[in-house]
């Protein structure tokens, strides 16, 4: 079934999971969309069927805490960064819970993490102003660049080329607003498009070419500035975001419109959402919410499916 603005407006709250004692920081599908893992701030990663919609496992990284989380080309293998001890990039086997390798090199926290989409190479940014690139059969360092600020970093779909915030190759300048940070960076599928977010209230989809701003998107709540995460849909024709109120902003990436607003029915700030990348015949959407960034009474963190009544 294709994606139309219709089909987006008629999105519906389906099922909602509350696995976590404390904030879920980050959630990755898998390369077949049949599985997503979410890291938590309680220590916690929880496997989930997407096929039937149910919990299937729930590991713990008690000594070393679990941040951002990414699932290898494997299905039963992930890399994530840490929140305490150190900031060592840890590659876990989720078959019998056991470290394959450890990537140390970062000395502050992690901010970003992406898997090379074509081989078992992965980037990472950290605030101790460094990008590295790393293979994840060596635990050394495969490449380093030296940035002057906090960097974001994604590789592109054909996984030849990967764009920073603040690093060489092709450079974009883009006029910077001081009152926000960027936040996060993320190619269409297409790869035509690079979706650039924020802490304030502005999206910016950029030409991957060009680095021409083709559409800047606000109107959405995050008065406190909260890290929220933005996505594309599968097929390159809308993007998404949510806000601290708990609603969903979707556009129209062609023509910059905004389509639609969907009600996550949650009182803290929609902080980590993706669309699964495969299962389009369902429309299948996993929002993931953490309400301890808006809410210091609510300690739960929940799972919205978003599906079409």
């Amino acid at each position: 079934m294709k994606l139309t603005d219709n089909v987006l407006r008629s999105f519906r709250v389906a099922k909602v999971f509350r696995e976590n004692s404390d904030k879920i920081n980050c959630f990755d599908f898998s390369t077949n969309g049949e599985t997503i893992i979410s890291s938590s701030d309680d220590d916690s990663l929880v496997l989930y069927d997407c096929q039937e919609g149910k919990p299937k496992r729930t590991l713990y990284s008690k000594k070393y805490g679990v941040d951002l989380i990414r699932y290898t080309h494997a299905a039963n293998t992930v890399v994530y960064s840490s929140n305490k001890i150190d900031d060592t990039i840890r590659y876990l086997s989720l078959h019998d819970n056991k470290y394959i390798r450890y990537f140390p090199g970062h000395s502050k926290r992690v901010t970003s993490l992406c898997m090379s989409p074509v081989d078992d190479t992965f980037i990472s940014g950290s605030l101790d102003k460094t990008i590295r690139l790393w293979d994840l059969r060596s635990p050394n360092c495969q490449g380093l660049m030296h940035l002057q600020g906090k960097p974001v970093c994604s590789f592109d779909p054909e996984g030849l080329i990967f764009v920073t915030s603040v690093g060489p190759f092709a450079t974009f300048k883009l006029q910077y607003d001081r009152t926000c940070e960027w936040t996060g960076i993320k190619f269409s599928n297409d790869g035509k498009l690079i979706l650039l977010s924020t802490n304030g209230a502005a999206l910016r989809i950029l030409d991957a070419f060009k680095g021409v701003v083709l559409h800047s998107f606000g109107g959405y709540n995050n008065s406190k500035g909260v890290t929220l995460e933005a996505s594309f849909t599968p097929d390159s024709q809308f993007v998404m975001i949510g806000s601290e109120d708990g609603k969903i902003h979707v556009w129209n990436a062609e023509s910059g419109m905004k389509v639609a607003l969907l009600d996550g029915k949650h009182t803290g700030p929609i902080c980590c959402l993706q669309f699964n990348p495969k299962y389009m015949t369902t429309l299948k959407m996993w929002v993931w919410i953490g309400t301890m960034l808006a809410n210091a009474v609510s300690r739960s963190s929940t799972i919205f499916t978003v599906l079409n009544n």
